[in-house]
């Protein structure tokens, strides 16, 4: 492999704080994240030390109040982060999105009270979130969940099975929607869980394609007992703040995708440079000069298309359409370029000895999480077009 240095992504970011941040993401990423990051995903180990060390460096909670330990930092900065620790490594990037997720019902819907008894240690206090919706029968049709919650008293006592649960088995809290009411989305409440509470467990692992270092595994309530002052929100206002964490949360995918794809660019581009066929290396050839130069405008477009949301967003406007178009076009990128890479790396490209096949792998997971790209489609047709059966 060439030792030619990938040269960082160049970034409009507001502020001199953001560009200091950025820059302690990159040096985390360099030094701390990227050597081991094939040797760890291949031996399946989860990098909570790592998560330690963003949490130290007030990385857990960058979207979030400063009153509370987050960093008050927009989107358009945050996003920026998730990328690049996601070209590191998918597992920390997915992580810290997946994080941000299990604390936004909390920090957007929760009491004051709530907030200041729990968000510190949760945005600065070194926990580390699962957020709970899907189950075993309720993925894309995740109203249909059912997880129960019953009253008694001034506790509630949960039982049921979530499913595809990143960190589960690993969280210090999980973000849990939970039936409460009637069957469809207006009977479900969220809940705030302790990850040691007496009757929550997790089944082994998934055993995955790709993101082997992520631990995701079904998470059993056994007549789990919280206290009222854990519930979120409003009775039967659980499925509304599902579907709010989660056009954020597309956003969060969305930048990861384009790490993962800027890091395959990255390795076909030292590769092609490097390996010469018929007397000149293969980026003189123009097949692959093409490949690449498609490769670097998806990706740019996908850039830019996550930011706009996050603009969008930071602003106060309506963004759940382009937070579908970002998380649908982003990730069907990252599989496109990450194939691409493969490709140009040729038979070198098929081995576990360069990383094009891991970020291959990690790709496709993208296209599936938080909303399959399906669903994506869906919503996006239902704001161009309007609802279905009008």
């Amino acid at each position: 492999m060439s030792d030619r240095e990938p040269q960082p992504v160049e970034r409009q970011l507001p502020t001199d704080e953001a560009r200091d941040l950025l820059a302690l993401v990159r040096e985390i990423a360099r030094r701390e994240i990227a050597p081991k990051a094939a040797e760890e995903e291949d031996a399946g180990r989860f990098p909570r030390e790592v998560f330690t060390l963003l949490s130290e460096s007030g990385l857990l909670g960058l979207p979030y109040d400063a009153e509370y330990g987050g960093g008050d930092q927009p989107y358009e900065v945050y996003l920026q982060v998730l990328e690049e620790l996601a070209a590191a490594r998918l597992t920390v990037g997915l992580g810290l999105s997946v994080h941000t997720l299990a604390s936004y019902a909390l920090a957007t819907y929760g009491t004051k009270q709530q907030q200041v008894e729990h968000l510190p240690a949760m945005l600065g206090g070194g926990l580390l979130g699962a957020y709970c919706l899907s189950e075993p029968s309720s993925g894309s049709d995740a109203a249909s969940l059912r997880t129960k919650a019953v009253r008694e008293g001034d506790d509630w006592v949960i039982d049921g099975t979530k499913a595809w649960i990143t960190h589960g088995g690993v969280a210090d809290f999980y973000t849990v929607m939970a039936r409460t009411g009637e069957d469809g989305p207006r009977g479900i409440t969220a809940f705030l869980v302790p990850g040691d509470a007496p009757g929550l467990s997790a089944a082994a692992p998934e055993k995955k394609m790709g993101m082997k270092g992520s631990p995701t595994a079904q998470v059993h309530f056994d007549g789990v007992r919280v206290d009222d002052e854990r519930r979120i929100g409003e009775e039967g206002q659980g499925f509304t703040i599902a579907l709010a964490a989660l056009d954020s949360g597309r956003l969060g995918i969305a930048a990861c995708a384009i790490g993962v794809a800027q890091a395959a660019l990255d390795e076909a581009v030292a590769y092609a440079t490097e390996r010469r066929q018929f007397g000149r290396p293969i980026a003189d050839f123009q097949g692959l000069r093409f490949m690449i130069a498609d490769m670097a405008t998806q990706i740019e477009a996908g850039r830019s298309l996550y930011l706009a949301a996050a603009r969008l967003r930071d602003a106060g406007k309506p963004f759940a359409k382009q937070a579908a178009m970002a998380k649908l076009h982003c990730t069907d990128t990252a599989m496109k370029v990450t194939t691409d890479a493969v490709q140009i790396l040729g038979g070198y490209g098929y081995t576990a000895d360069f990383p094009a096949e891991r970020l291959m792998r990690e790709a496709k997971a993208l296209q599936i999480v938080e909303g399959t790209n399906q669903i994506q489609r869906m919503v996006i047709a239902r704001h161009v077009a309007g609802p279905e059966g009008r």
